[in-house]
């Protein structure tokens, strides 16, 4: 005989989403989270349960990022760290084991791109900077969490690329080459560590309206014409990435690794018409 369930099939798709994205007792770390795609990463894993973990150069702002989210509910702590500097990465993942003793996730948000313009024209000095924040301190900072999810046989780490390295730039040339190089990061370390149930992966917007992005967008011409050339017909905002972070740091996305996604609106799948 078939039991009468009381809770409603509504209620029950509820549960099982809930329990797919549930991020209940997870620690996430997350660089460059106080503003832009960092932070709406880090509100979503808050919303779902993680304990997060707000940083980026400027303590001011990581306190008020850190209280927004506890007073919303959620957990978090500001330590604040420029991760171009080995001793803040260190003191970064320091803090977080003092207060929370591990690391479950970590988003690898933070990033620069000091030039804009000819590849003939880019100073030494910013092609080194560029690559060593891009991408030797993004490795340095997924070597020092592995070990630990090694252990636990468990883990999540995602480093925020862009499409850019997936696509020739006559502007933005060096920086492309640091995200192209996230993307093999993400499937190197995807290679050797999957065994240990480590999950890496790439997340790769197109064009989002933050900060960072602002000399993309700002010009109304220009972008028009970027959203002309978007299927979707308008930009990115912050919260459009926040859903394949939470995602991947899930149960939902427990087979997926060494993979990058694109979230652009559908640009690079565009055809010529």
């Amino acid at each position: 005989m078939l039991r009468c369930n009381s809770q409603s099939t509504e209620e029950r798709d509820e549960t099982v989403a809930m329990n797919l994205f549930d991020l209940s007792g997870k620690v996430a770390v997350i660089t460059g989270s106080t503003k832009g795609i960092g932070r709406a990463i880090a509100e979503a894993m808050a919303e779902h349960g993680a304990k997060v973990v707000i940083s980026s150069r400027k303590a001011d702002l990581c306190d008020e990022i850190t209280a927004g989210i506890n007073a919303a509910g959620g957990e978090a702590i500001a330590v604040p760290c420029n991760i171009s500097h080995q001793d803040q990465i260190d003191n970064l993942i320091a803090k977080t084991r003092e207060k929370w003793g591990r690391i479950d996730i970590l988003v690898c948000n933070a990033g620069v791109n000091p030039f804009y313009g000819s590849a003939l024209d880019i100073p030494e000095s910013a092609f080194d900077k560029t690559l060593d924040v891009n991408v030797k301190s993004n490795l340095e900072l997924c070597r020092q969490v592995i070990p630990e999810m090694r252990e636990r046989k468990d883990g999540a780490i995602m480093i925020v690329s862009s499409v850019g390295g997936m696509r020739g730039s006559t502007v933005l040339g060096t920086y492309c080459i640091s995200k192209a190089a996230d993307m093999q990061i993400a499937r190197n370390l995807a290679a050797e560590f999957s065994p240990d149930n480590i999950r890496v992966n790439c997340i790769a917007p197109g064009l989002v309206k933050t900060n960072f992005a602002r000399a993309l967008y700002e010009n109304p011409e220009i972008e028009a014409l970027r959203i002309a050339g978007t299927p979707m017909r308008r930009l990115g905002e912050p919260e459009d990435i926040a859903g394949i972070a939470v995602y991947l740091a899930s149960k939902a996305g427990s087979w997926t690794t060494g993979q990058t996604f694109c979230i652009d609106g559908g640009v690079t799948t565009a055809g010529e018409g």
